[in-house]
């Protein structure tokens, strides 16, 4: 059986403001058209279908869109809720959707009530996890104590259990949406984490051919039988140096596996740009970054005037500026309380100035300065005496 495991969608996310709405259009397309190209059986959506649980007309009609083209192909499509995503909301009409071929699974009660599956070789049990908030779920599903991997493992129970009960040979897979022990995550996940602790053992879901994760937005590999798809498009600039992938799974008769990584359309490159400004206006070698979306941080020690207008004129898809201003060394060695003794109030203030910014104040902003050290000591003064 071939297998299109992807994840992470979340369509209706902006990009630093930008909306994304027409390249998730493309990924829609990019989808459909890999199903039909592979000849595949089966297409998985491991969670975050949404950005957020109330979303946008425009992203649930973009969704709407995808189902409509994917049963019209006659592939069956097995998709959970993510964190992101409101399960109940998602699930609406989830019965009527399965005469369809479209297989939501939202509620924790049914997860282990497989979607089957067969091919030639016999049938390959789905099983589908919803995200599960432990302290949500914990007591439905019977799990002994709190957190991410108890009621997960408590899940995965139910499901060893069902696969148990079926005939020899059945083969099996499993949708979750967790934080996985050895995945490597990005800036643009939201945290999951309970009482400090996020990540579950892979151990968690033996006894499954196959473990198709949603959660973090790198595509990677846990175990050969445990996967993330990541996300489609690149939600930070943290996944820049992401190659943005679904999962091609063949199951074979056995259950055993080969995996291929089938890439999505870049429809803007991600660049981390960092140095001065003029360098970062000059250079040629940066010829190659203007179309991509670019994240540029300065280095000049004084801030230069109005950067973010003239990165634009280079980079028109420059969409977030930072400053980390070169610093002369300090002494080693020296203390905080040595370097302020014997300075002034005033001498101070105007060294945190020039730290900060990378170069003192002016004539003007010194007397603004005093002025306002000399309120202060006139308010104490005052304050003494009320005393």
């Amino acid at each position: 059986m071939r297998i299109l495991h992807t994840s992470d969608w979340h369509l209706g996310r902006s990009f630093h403001r930008v909306g994304l709405l027409g390249a998730q259009r493309e990924v829609i397309h990019h989808l459909v058209a890999t199903v039909r190209a592979r000849q595949v059986d089966a297409v998985l959506i491991a969670g975050d279908v949404y950005d957020r649980a109330v979303p946008p007309l425009a992203a649930v009609e973009l969704f709407d869109e995808a189902l409509h083209r994917l049963a019209e192909l006659g592939v069956p499509t097995v998709l959970i809720s993510g964190n992101h995503d409101s399960a109940r909301r998602l699930g609406v009409g989830a019965g009527l959707m399965d005469r369809a071929g479209i297989h939501l699974r939202t509620d924790p009660a049914g997860c282990a009530t497989p979607v089957l599956l067969s091919d030639e070789h016999g049938e390959v049990a789905c099983y589908g996890l919803p995200y599960l908030e432990p302290a949500l779920v914990r007591q439905e599903l019977g799990a002994p104590a709190g957190g991410h991997t108890a009621v997960l493992r408590a899940a995965m129970d139910r499901v060893r259990a069902d696969l148990a009960g079926r005939p020899a040979g059945t083969r099996s897979v499993v949708l979750a949406h967790a934080f996985v022990t050895g995945g490597a995550p990005s800036d643009s996940e939201r945290d999951i984490s309970v009482g400090g602790v996020a990540s579950v053992p892979a151990e968690v879901f033996d006894g499954v051919d196959y473990v198709a994760l949603g959660h973090l937005h790198g595509c990677q590999t846990i175990t050969e039988r445990v996967r993330y798809s990541g996300s489609p498009l690149a939600y930070s600039f943290s996944e820049a140096r992401h190659r943005k992938s679904m999962w091609l799974i063949d199951l074979g008769a056995g259950g055993e596996l080969t995996a291929e990584r089938v890439d999505w359309p870049v429809p803007r490159p991600l660049a981390r740009l960092h140095g001065r400004l003029e360098t970062l206006l000059t250079d040629p070698a940066l010829d190659a970054h203007r179309d991509s979306w670019v994240e540029a941080t300065l280095t000049d020690p004084a801030r230069p005037a109005d950067p973010m207008a003239r990165l634009a004129a280079r980079f028109p898809h420059v969409v977030s500026l930072a400053f980390a201003p070169e610093q002369a060394e300090e002494t080693p060695g020296r203390s905080y309380a040595q370097r302020l003794r014997g300075r002034s109030d005033r001498e101070i203030a105007v060294d945190f100035v020039a730290h900060v910014r990378g170069q003192g104040p002016d004539a003007a902003e010194r007397e603004v300065l005093t002025e306002a050290l000399d309120a202060v000591r006139t308010a104490e003064a005052l304050d003494e005496v009320a005393r």
